[in-house]
C-alpha cells in the first residue's frame, strides 16, 4: 500500500492516520494553506504552519483544535516524518513532506517559484512521489517578471488618477491582495479595501505579517474619500452596488487567467493585469525536476495535458489524479467582507 492514498476525502496517510488538505471532515487534517477550498471547515484536529494560523481561525473559527509548526521541523506522527517546506503561494503556504517505508512523498498543494517578497520563498524539496497542482498547466501561460506587472499597474493607475478616476482592482482577499498592496503603495495614493481583504489583513499583521497603510471602506467612508485613489476589492464585488461609492472608476482583474484575451472580454473590466499565485508552465516543470521525483500525480488543473507532456517528452512517469481543489476564493470570501 502506498504511503499516500487518494480517497473520497482527500490524500491520506493510513500510517500516520491523517490527511492532507481533506475535502470532507476528518480526525486529523494538515493544512497547506489558509484558502478556502485546501482549508474546510468541520474536522477535529488541525495542522499547518505557524503563519496561517491567523487566518485559520478567522475562518475555520477561533476555537478551532490547532497545531502549527515551523518550516523544516520534523513531526513524527507514529512512524510518519511530516516535514512542512515554503510553497511561495501565499503567507504561510507550505508543501508537505511525508516520510515513512522507503518512500517520501511531496504534498505541494499551491505553489509559485517566483518570490513575492511577501509568501517565503518555494524552495525544491527530494521526494520519491510529488503530488503537484497544474493549475496553469499548458504552454500557453507563461508570466512576465512580477515587477515589470507591477510597473505596468502603477502605470494605469496614475494615468485613471490624472484623468480623475478611481482605480478599482479585483483580486482573491488571502494572498493576490496583499501583494497588489504592496506593489500600488509606490504610487502614493491611498488604498482602500473590501472588508474581507481588511479581515485579511488584520489577521496576517497579528501573524506578524508587515503591509503598507490600507484604509477599510465602512457605511460612514464617503465618495469624496475615495475618488481618485485605489479601491481593492475580492472578485465578488464586480459590477455590485457596492462600488457606488468609487465614484467614477476604471476596473482591473489581476490574474493568470488574463493571459488568454477572451478571459478580459469575459470579465467586462477595463483592464487586465497577468498576475498569479500559482506556477506557470515552465515553473511547473522546473519544479518537477528539482524535485526528482519517481512519480509524479498532477491534480487541479490542466491535468491530463500536463501529465501526458512529462511522460512523453520528459520519459517520466505521471498520472492526473481529481481532486475538489481549484476556484479558491471566487465564491467563498470572509464574513462580514461586504462593509
Amino acid at each position: 500500500m502506498s504511503l499516500i492514498q487518494f480517497t473520497d476525502k482527500g490524500l491520506y496517510c493510513s500510517a500516520g492516520d491523517f490527511y492532507i488538505d481533506p475535502w470532507r471532515p476528518v480526525q486529523r487534517a494538515v493544512i497547506t494553506h489558509a484558502h478556502s477550498d485546501h482549508a474546510r471547515w468541520g474536522s477535529a484536529r488541525y495542522l499547518s504552519h505557524h503563519l496561517s494560523k491567523g487566518m485559520l481561525r478567522q475562518r475555520l473559527g477561533q476555537d478551532i483544535a490547532l497545531q502549527t509548526i515551523g518550516w523544516e521541523e520534523p513531526l513524527h506522527i507514529n512512524d510518519v516524518e511530516l516535514t512542512l517546506f515554503p510553497a511561495g503561494h501565499i503567507v504561510g503556504s507550505s508543501m508537505v513532506r511525508v516520510s515513512a517505508h522507503g518512500e517520501t512523498w511531496l504534498i505541494t498543494g499551491d505553489y509559485k517559484l517566483e518570490d513575492d517578497g511577501l509568501s517565503t520563498a518555494w524552495e525544491p524539496v527530494a521526494c520519491t512521489h510529488m503530488v503537484t497542482e497544474c493549475t496553469f498547466g499548458l504552454p500557453i501561460y507563461q508570466w512576465q517578471p512580477q515587477q515589470q506587472v507591477y510597473h505596468e499597474m502603477c502605470q494605469w493607475v496614475a494615468q485613471n488618477h490624472q484623468q480623475q478616476y478611481t482605480s478599482v482592482f479585483y483580486a482573491y482577499s488571502l494572498g493576490k491582495a496583499q501583494r497588489i498592496q504592496r506593489a500600488l503603495a509606490a504610487t502614493g495614493l491611498r488604498i482602500w479595501l473590501h472588508g474581507a481583504i481588511a479581515n485579511a489583513n488584520e489577521a496576517l499583521q497579528a501573524d506578524g505579517i508587515v503591509l503598507p497603510e490600507c484604509h477599510r471602506i465602512t457605511a460612514e467612508t464617503s465618495k469624496a474619500d475615495i475618488e481618485g485613489q485605489i479601491v481593492i476589492a475580492p472578485p465578488s464585488a464586480a459590477g455590485s452596488s457596492w462600488l457606488k461609492k468609487a465614484g467614477r472608476y476604471r476596473d482591473a482583474n489581476c490574474s493568470g487567467w488574463m493571459q488568454v484575451r477572451g478571459n478580459k472580454r469575459r470579465n467586462n473590466s477595463d483592464a487586465g493585469f497577468v498576475l498569479s499565485d500559482h506556477a506557470d508552465w515552465p515553473s511547473l516543470l522546473q519544479a518537477v525536476q528539482l524535485c526528482g521525483a519517481e512519480k509524479v500525480y498532477s491534480t487541479h488543473g490542466f491535468t491530463d495535458g500536463f501529465s501526458r507532456y512529462l511522460r512523453e517528452e520528459k520519459n517520466t512517469w505521471s498520472e492526473a489524479v481529481q481532486t475538489q481543489y481549484g476556484g479558491e476564493e471566487d465564491s467563498t470570501e470572509t464574513p462580514g467582507g461586504a462593509a
